[in-house]
């Protein structure tokens, strides 16, 4: 497993290394320019003020020059300056963090806990009236647009007064109860798409499982129903949803960007939007270089579980 890990970590690089170039040059693509939002409508500059403004903000080298400046600024952990506050953006994005990271978590947890049971209960009851509900509530979330779903939750429970609290960041170490009750229906409006997509998983992995040999030779033995269901079919069953969480963790992340303004709540995801509404290139760049490193750090992880979860696989033979 250690060859594995090595392995896998050393192939951060060159994935890392291919996203900053997109990110780089395609942000640079955004019609607008940093400077022409500094400046707003009303202010007009010569091109010789234009000029020195791009020497200033550093923007006045052809643009592989910035990149390879800026690449090797990373490499050394300095993610510059933001174009619009002149503070640095590492700083920034690290005090930020915490929360969409939390916010990702209780998501990912309310997924789980809300599709698992009901994928069980579904393939229990195959082709019954409750299987039937859930495969067309298991439709709704995918459907549902999760932006549409969180503006909606504002609407209806800000009529509630404290359902939905609105202010600073409060840190679960320092306030669990205040912490649960902010992040609870922004995990919601993100966990609701994803607990539809482990609901079907789970469902038709019990399904296939159900019906193998050695579930027919447990009930033979005279195995009670429940521990035929959790500690016999779940646990092979399982490993799709692993899969699928660990694929979709990265995702559950970006998708906090709107959910994140949305509800008011100061995240990496807030910042990354109105870092993109100022053409503030350094924190999108540093935004996006995060996310993606998060992004193959879960599917790491998420190998690992495989590992844990079924004996059989071992990840050594996989680097043979």
């Amino acid at each position: 497993m250690g060859r594995y890990v090595v392995r896998r970590l050393l192939s951060l690089i060159p994935v890392l290394f291919g996203v900053s170039l997109i990110v780089f040059f395609l942000v640079r693509l955004i019609p607008g320019t940093a400077l022409e939002m500094y400046l707003g409508t009303q202010v007009e500059a010569t091109p010789e003020q234009m000029e020195e403004l791009k020497r200033i903000f550093g923007e006045d080298k052809p643009v592989p020059i910035l990149y390879l400046e800026w690449l090797g600024d990373i490499l050394r952990g300095d993610f510059g300056y933001s174009l619009r506050t002149g503070r640095m953006v590492l700083p920034d994005i690290l005090s930020r963090l915490p929360l969409s990271l939390e916010l990702t978590l209780f998501s990912l947890i309310l997924a789980l806990l809300i599709g698992i049971p009901l994928g069980i209960a579904s393939s229990l009851r195959q082709n019954s009236f409750g299987d039937f509900v859930s495969r067309i509530g298991g439709l709704l979330g995918l459907s549902l647009p999760q932006f549409w779903l969180a503006a909606l939750m504002v609407m209806v429970f800000s009529r509630f007064r404290g359902w939905i609290p609105m202010g600073n960041y409060v840190s679960f170490f320092d306030s669990p109860l205040q912490n649960i009750k902010m992040l609870f229906f922004p995990s919601l409006a993100i966990g609701i798409g994803f607990a539809a997509v482990v609901m079907r998983y789970t469902r038709n992995s019990m399904l296939e499982v159900l019906q193998m040999d050695y579930i027919r030779t447990a009930k033979a033995k005279g195995l009670k129903k429940p521990s035929v269901i959790y500690f016999h079919a779940l646990k092979n069953a399982i490993l799709p949803v692993i899969t699928v969480t660990g694929f979709n963790a990265g995702y559950l992340l970006g998708g906090a960007i709107v959910i994140e303004e949305v509800f008011a709540l100061p995240g990496m995801g807030r910042l990354a939007l109105y870092a993109i509404y100022q053409r503030d290139y350094p924190i999108i760049q540093a935004v996006v270089m995060v996310i993606a490193t998060l992004f193959v750090v879960v599917n790491l992880i998420t190998d690992l579980v495989y590992a844990l979860a079924d004996p059989r696989i071992r990840l050594d033979d996989v680097v043979r």
